[in-house]
């Protein structure tokens, strides 16, 4: 078989140990600062009925029209590889009976699929964190997830990030905002991109979220929804603002987030970066109070967001990639049990150890340099005897005697 043909498939690729270890920081913040906030960990399936992101996402926006990966199993079922997480939450939420426990605050880790156009940070297979709450009445929980999503990104150190926020509105006062947006776009359709002009009937608002350049300079005087509020949600929509400005968290208003699925009314952010090019949101969600109705379920208001643990990676600073505690070389086929035995101690310890596996002392030496190990316990038959280790500091070349028992502490002090 020639190397090409063992290429991976475009837009989808191995996370290597470096890579990964980025990944796990960003996981590991998010653990921490979730679980901080009363947020528990759910594990969904990869694998979902195609009829629920049809009927949450939209037949017709383009991750279920163009960049789903959907498919008919040998058994006839419609099944899909999920493209976003918010819709499984829901179908789980609901088929767990959940609908009467009250409040309900998850978070969720893992792989998501879409077949779009590969680009910086996106791929057609990315890792998301995704974090949903379910029975979340008001502004004040909105403020509160607004919150942990900014806490959770300066937990990662991430520098020069802007939170925008904006409101869809609701059913009430949507529709009247979508007649005069729809007149505004049709006047100047001719000027517009091909997909603009495809949105303008089904789903005008994301014309406001078109990228180029001259889209953008004819929407400069398009009608915006947060100037088209009704009572409520003008109301609503100030008091999240008082709610950050309660805890001096930065952010700007943004009439302009429309946020790309249906189901999405009032509260709507993103958090951004110029560190990415042009594509440069690194998380963002909202509320949906219709999804779970629109799924079967009673009336519930909700909100969540989303991050691609990705985009988040590449925008992390260098850290000193983590080293083995010790490597373990053994000299002579008599002890090599013996240097097992030791390996296995130091590992229950708590040290991170390599085994050099035997073989000549040149060859295991060449080994310890090249995992960068902090310490080489060398053991012979006379330290087998003796019951001791000769421990070698790498990096100040100190050499010295130690009784087994007392490695352990000694590396790790």
């Amino acid at each position: 078989m020639s190397a090409k043909k063992l290429q991976s498939i475009r837009g989808i690729h191995d996370g290597l140990p470096v890579e990964v270890a980025r990944w796990q920081r960003v996981e590991q913040a998010a653990r921490k600062v979730f679980g901080g906030y009363a947020f528990a960990e759910v594990r969904m399936p990869i694998l979902e009925p195609t009829e629920l992101f049809v009927r949450s996402v939209g037949e017709d926006t383009d991750i279920v029209s163009k960049e789903m990966y959907a498919f008919t199993d040998q058994g006839g079922d419609n099944i899909c590889l999920r493209p976003e997480g918010t819709a499984g939450a829901v179908r789980a939420w609901l088929q767990g009976g959940l609908t009467r426990a009250g409040a309900q605050r998850w978070y969720y880790i893992g792989p998501m699929f879409r077949r779009e156009r590969p680009q910086k940070g996106r791929l057609r297979q990315f890792q998301q964190i995704g974090v949903e709450m379910f029975s979340a009445p008001g502004p004040v929980e909105d403020a509160e997830v607004l919150a942990m999503a900014h806490a959770f990104l300066c937990e990662l150190g991430i520098p020069d990030l802007t939170m925008e926020i904006n409101s869809l509105g609701c059913d009430a006062c949507r529709p009247a905002y979508r007649e005069r947006l729809v007149t505004y776009l049709q006047a100047r359709a001719a000027c517009l991109c091909e997909t603009c002009v495809e949105r303008i009937a089904r789903n005008p608002m994301r014309v406001l979220d078109c990228k180029v350049a001259s889209c953008q300079q004819e929407l400069a005087d398009a009608p915006e929804m947060v100037c088209h509020l009704c009572d409520e949600c003008d109301t609503h929509f100030t008091t999240v603002q008082k709610g950050l400005d309660a805890l001096q968290i930065p952010y700007r208003v943004n009439p302009r987030i429309v946020r790309g699925l249906d189901y999405y009314n009032r509260t709507a952010f993103e958090i951004v970066t110029d560190k990415l090019g042009a594509q440069g949101t690194v998380l963002a969600g909202g509320r949906y109070d219709g999804l779970v109705q629109e799924l079967g379920g009673p009336a519930t208001p909700a909100i969540g967001f989303a991050a691609g643990i990705e985009r988040l990676a590449m925008l992390l600073e260098d850290t000193d990639a983590a080293v083995p505690d010790v490597a373990v070389v053994a000299l002579g086929e008599a002890v090599h049990g013996y240097a097992l035995a030791q390996a296995d101690l130091l590992r229950k310890a708590g040290l991170s150890v390599v085994h050099c596996g035997g073989g000549s002392a040149k060859r295991q030496f060449k080994m310890a340099d090249r995992e960068c190990v902090r310490f080489v316990a060398v053991i012979g038959e006379d330290e087998m005897q003796a019951a001791t280790v000769m421990l070698k500091n790498m990096a100040s070349g100190e050499q010295q005697s130690v009784a087994t028992a007392a490695v352990a502490a000694l590396i790790a002090a």
